[in-house]
């Protein structure tokens, strides 16, 4: 059932990907990119890499995709018309594209474990998922780099908001 899942939203997101390469209108665009990235975030989870999807999720649509629909909506208000992307140097895309593809398909073919065995999947179902071994890794190891990491951002933080109400202040 795994790999019929695999397979199911690997073709999912490639279909989005294609459908978002090949539209004109960028609003439909970033419909496309949400579906990829939910079929991306779902082939994590069906690859027990539970952290991966949530960082996909949080990160990847949470924020950036967010922040491009808001950004194309409110280009449309601004124009009154919708955003249309131009299509330049089709014939060397298309070249890279194919190049990319056809290395990838070469990578993918030649591995070993394209077909794992059920007693693989099975054992690796028992184990502690990745998001419990990343969190006492944090809490153990690298509590002290982790804090440094959340003091250095804060720090930031109240830099950027010093510097942007600074015209208010003065």
């Amino acid at each position: 059932m795994n790999l019929i899942l695999f397979y199911v939203f690997g073709l999912l997101a490639i279909a989005a990907a294609v459908f978002m390469l090949a539209t004109k209108n960028v609003l439909y665009a970033a419909f496309g990119l949400l579906i990829t990235l939910l079929s991306v975030a779902a082939i994590f989870i069906l690859l027990y890499a539970d952290f991966v999807a949530i960082a996909q999720l949080m990160i990847y649509i949470g924020g950036v995709l967010i922040l491009v629909l808001f950004s194309v909506m409110l280009s449309n208000q601004v124009q009154g018309q919708p955003v249309q992307s131009e299509s330049i140097n089709r014939f060397s895309g298309l070249l890279t594209a194919g190049a990319l593809l056809a290395g990838l398909a070469y990578l993918i073919l030649s591995a070993d474990y394209l077909f794992p065995s059920e007693t693989s999947l099975a054992s690796t179902s028992n184990t502690k998922t990745s998001i419990i071994t990343i969190g006492i890794r944090l809490i153990t190891n690298f509590a002290l780099p982790f804090e440094v990491a959340s003091l250095i951002l804060l720090i930031a933080l109240m830099g950027a908001a010093f510097i942007s109400t600074e015209e208010k202040h003065d």
